[in-house]
């Protein structure tokens, strides 16, 4: 699958990635190529493989505390924002 230079373009400005020509064209590119190995993995037959829950059977996984950890890190959080009102990040506008 191939991307045309407008979708590459409008993924690039979703991302809020500043791309020029060159480096839409290289991107166009990449991204068709992680695309064709999505495709590749569509044709595997996974039928009767059960799915993997980590990489080792022998690992028991360590239980945490339940408990609220948000760090209290609000204003470290909000100082990496483009845009932010109060409290909250400010996004544009997605989906019409």
């Amino acid at each position: 699958m191939s991307l045309d230079l407008a979708t590459t373009r409008r993924i690039a400005k979703l991302a809020r990635i500043g791309l020029d020509d060159q480096e839409i064209e290289a991107v166009r590119t990449q991204l068709g190529g992680i695309l064709g190995w999505i495709e590749i993995l569509d044709e595997v037959d996974v039928e009767g493989v059960p799915p993997m829950i980590g990489t080792s059977t022998h690992a028991a996984l360590k239980p945490r505390e339940d408990a609220v950890t948000d760090g209290d890190c609000q204003e470290k959080v909000l100082s990496n924002a483009p845009d932010r009102e109060g409290p909250f990040f400010t996004v544009p506008k997605v989906v019409e």
